[in-house]
Order: structure tokens, then C-alpha cells, then sequence
């Protein structure tokens, strides 16, 4: 089984704690040996100056004859056997050394021959001394790092919440809230000195503020050409309606039609782009609705669902007009839902996403309820990898494709408004597969529909319906 980290054991804040605390204990190690090695060594080396004068002031009196001083005996039995091996031979040493329980400074040399003078020094209070030295060394070196710990951490954590406020604003611009601004209050004083995170954040805001005033110049680009655009292509309909009929004449209204339909996407996506819009929210089945879209697909082959209203007109689906039904689309519901939303964008999304798939999938083109889920799927090569992976893109189409590219960007949109979320994937075995997740509340007392498990044919309509 493998262990995975927190995710705030990779936060800066965490990094620069750890950081910190092994600096601080590497720093507080490094010179409690330094302290600790020069103290124990000025202190042995007091006692063995001590043991020394003694084992010379014995030495002395051992030659002379008289009595040995305090502390001094001539191969006493707590000797220890190197020392004494030393002394044999000659040669004077020290050592620090356990005797009767307690340490001792021991310093021995040469007596007659066979045996060792030797001279005993309680040791005692030295070692007391390096143990209260080494634990002052500890407990100071963990106050330092607690304090040094604290304000790191009082340091950091203003950075990092400047970092996160930064990070906030991003996010929401990238939601699309262009009026988001960090406004960080040290780039308001140009006297002040500026750190890095104050410069990303005039970095920040002053990307927003260029992305916001190329937008807004798209966008009023875009509202003013489609306005402009309704007046002649009006005038042009009504005198193409006027020519006498004929192969010619087809082709353009045809043209007409497709230019009138490429005015009113351009005309709602400014509307879309405003972001301004308001919904009108009602109790739908979507069930019901999903039949609707077909219904009017098949009837209107020139028209999506929702383009009644003024929000403009989609790419027409293949119909059989003998029987004036779908003959490659099919209606599939698990599960039905009772959703709170606007039927018209709603109709809009789904009509969209339907025409696409005809369009620039194969059949059969599928339409799946299953709760709040609403799903389209055709069986063509899929979706660009483009698309699948920033959504899609007006005026962008691959392959030499029909189409301008406005009909997802318009579902995309409409989606957005609802609130609901859509997402654009291919199928493992072929296909595209554009998916609609509508927020469910169903209201009390919703009846039976929430469950309803219904089979339908070909043609999109329940068995035995008209």
C-alpha cells in the first residue's frame, strides 16, 4: 500500500518550519560541542595540573623518605592497571577514572622499580560542572529554537497569506471575475520597499486589468457587428424570398439563413459575455424536456430548441421526411429528475449538443437521462484534443469541419448561467461524449417521476406515443 503525504505537509509554511527547526538544532549542535569540548577540556585540564603538583610534591617526599601527602599511596588498589602499567615503566600519566563510586582524577609515576606512586583527586565537582554545563546547552538551545521557531512562523505566515489572498484573487479572475483585484497595500507607497510577492500582485493585477479591457473591447466588437449585421441581412431575407424559385434561388436563402443564424449565436454570446443574464426557473422533468429537444429537432431541421426565444438559431439535424421523425437519435432514460432551472437555455444546451453531434459525429447520436445527469454521445472520431481539454473555442473548428464553432461555446455558456456543468470527453470505444450535470432539488412531494425507468425506439418517443 502506498503512503501518501498530507497535502499541507507540502505548503510553504510547513517547508520553512522544517526548514528553520534543522538549521536551528545543526546551529545549536554545532556549538554545544564547541562549548561542551573547550569547558570539559579547560576543566580536566585544571584537575590534571592539580593531580600532577600533588604526584610531584609526593614524589618528592617518597625520595626524601618522609610521609606521602594526602590522597597519595604507592600502588594503592583503585590504580587503574593502565596507568599502573605506565608508571612501571617509567613514564607519569593521568586518567579519570570510577573509584569507591565516585570519579577520579588519578595521576601516577614511577616509585622503586616494581611499583607506582599514585595520587587520588576527587573529580566530583568537575563532572558536576560539565553535566550542568551540558544540560544549560540543551535547555538553551531549545528555548532558541522555540523562539526562533515562533518567529519564523509570525514571518512566514504574513507571507504566505499575502501568497493565498494573490492566489484567490487568480482564481478568480480565472472564473471569470475580471473586476478581481489583490491590491496589496505595499504597492500603494512607491517609497516603500517592494518583495517579490508585492511584485506579483501588481504583476496580477495589472494582467487582469489589460485581459479585462480586451475583453470588453471583444465583446462590444462583437455585440456592435452582430446589431449592425441584423439590418441588411433583414432586407436581404425578404429579397431573397422575392426571387422566382429555382436551384439558384435555394442557394441563397440557404446562404441568407446561415448568415442570419451566424448574427443571432454572435448576438447571444455577447449577451453571454455580459454576463448579465437572468434565469427564469421552473419545475422541469428532463424527461420530458430531452423529448421536447427531439420533438423539435425533428420537426425544425433548421433550427434548435430554445432559438424561439431570440437566443438564435443552431445547425439543423438529418431527418427522415417521410415519417417527419429522427431516424439516427435516440432518447434513453434510467432515471428521470425533477430539476429547478430554465427550460429555455436549458432546451438551448441540449439542442446544441444534439445538433453538434449530428453534425460532426455519425450515428446513432444518443441522448441518456439519469437523474440530474444528462448525457450526448455519437459514434465519430470524437472530439478534438483541444476541446477535451480547454473546452471549446468559437470560431475554431479542426479538420476542415462545418460550422463556426459557436454552437458548444453557446452551450458552454448557457450551462454557466444555469449552473450546471458540462464537460466534453471522448468514449474508450469511439465517439464523443458531451455530459450535463444540472444541480437536483427536487421539490417536496415530486410524485413518481424521480424513478422512472422507460424504454423508447429509434425515434426518440416513448412506445405508443404520437
Amino acid at each position: 500500500m502506498r503512503l501518501t503525504r498530507p497535502r499541507w505537509s507540502g505548503t510553504l509554511a510547513v517547508k520553512a518550519a522544517v526548514f528553520i527547526t534543522v538549521m536551528c538544532c545543526a546551529l545549536a549542535a554545532l556549538l554545544g560541542v564547541l562549548v561542551h569540548v573547550s569547558v570539559t577540556h579547560q576543566t580536566v585540564g585544571e584537575a590534571r595540573d592539580l593531580a600532577l603538583s600533588r604526584l610531584e610534591d609526593a614524589t618528592t617526599a617518597f625520595e626524601a623518605g618522609d610521609t606521602l601527602g594526602f590522597g597519595a599511596e604507592v600502588d594503592p588498589p583503585g590504580l587503574p592497571a593502565a596507568l599502573r602499567r605506565l608508571a612501571v615503566a617509567g613514564e607519569r600519566g593521568t586518567m579519570v577514572a570510577e573509584h569507591r563510586g565516585r570519579p577520579t582524577m588519578w595521576a601516577a609515576g614511577p616509585a622503586d622499580g616494581e611499583r607506582a606512586l599514585a595520587v587520588a583527586v576527587d573529580y566530583r565537582q568537575s563532572a558536576r560542572t560539565i553535566e550542568a554545563l551540558d544540560n544549560a546547552i540543551l535547555w538553551s538551545s531549545v528555548l532558541a529554537i522555540g523562539a526562533t521557531l515562533l518567529v519564523g512562523a509570525f514571518a512566514v505566515t504574513r507571507v504566505t497569506r499575502r501568497l493565498h489572498a494573490t492566489a484567490r484573487v487568480a482564481r478568480r479572475i480565472s472564473a471569470g471575475d475580471l473586476d478581481a483585484r489583490v491590491d496589496d497595500p505595499r504597492t500603494k507607497d512607491p517609497t516603500r520597499p517592494q518583495d517579490e510577492v508585492a511584485v506579483v500582485a501588481v504583476a496580477l493585477d495589472s494582467m487582469a486589468s489589460s485581459l479585462q479591457g480586451k475583453l470588453l473591447s471583444e465583446q462590444r466588437f462583437t455585440a456592435d457587428v452582430a446589431h449592425e449585421l441584423r439590418t441588411p441581412l433583414t432586407g436581404l431575407h425578404a429579397a431573397a424570398e422575392l426571387l422566382p424559385p429555382g436551384r439558384p434561388t435555394e442557394l441563397v436563402r440557404d446562404r441568407v439563413a446561415a448568415l442570419r443564424t451566424l448574427t443571432e449565436d454572435l448576438l447571444e454570446i455577447s449577451r453571454l459575455d455580459t454576463g448579465h443574464e437572468r434565469l427564469e426557473l421552473d419545475t422541469e422533468s428532463l424527461e420530458a424536456v430531452a423529448r421536447r429537444v427531439m420533438r423539435a429537432a425533428a420537426g425544425s431541421p433548421g433550427a434548435t430548441p430554445g432559438a424561439g426565444t431570440g437566443t438564435g438559431a443552431g445547425t439543423g439535424i438529418g431527418i427522415d421526411t417521410g415519417t417527419g421523425t429522427s431516424t439516427d437519435t435516440e432518447v434513453r432514460v434510467v432515471r428521470d429528475a425533477l430539476v429547478e432551472t430554465d427550460r429555455r437555455r436549458l432546451e438551448r444546451v441540449l439542442g446544441n449538443l444534439v445538433a453538434n453531434a449530428r453534425l460532426h459525429g455519425r450515428a446513432p447520436v444518443v441522448l441518456t437521462v439519469n437523474g440530474p445527469v444528462v448525457t450526448v454521445r455519437d459514434h465519430g472520431d470524437g472530439y478534438p484534443e483541444y476541446l477535451t481539454a480547454h473546452g471549446p473555442q468559437r470560431f475554431r473548428t479542426e479538420g476542415g469541419a462545418k460550422g463556426h464553432g459557436l454552437g458548444l461555446t453557446i452551450a458552454a455558456g448557457q450551462a454557466e448561467v444555469l449552473g450546471a456543468r458540462l464537460t466534453f470527453a471522448n468514449a474508450p470505444d469511439g465517439g464523443a461524449v458531451a455530459t450535463l450535470t444540472l444541480p437536483h432539488t427536487p421539490p417536496a412531494g415530486a410524485g413518481p417521476h424521480g424513478g422512472t425507468t422507460s424504454s423508447t425506439g429509434g425515434d426518440g418517443l416513448p412506445d405508443g406515443a404520437a
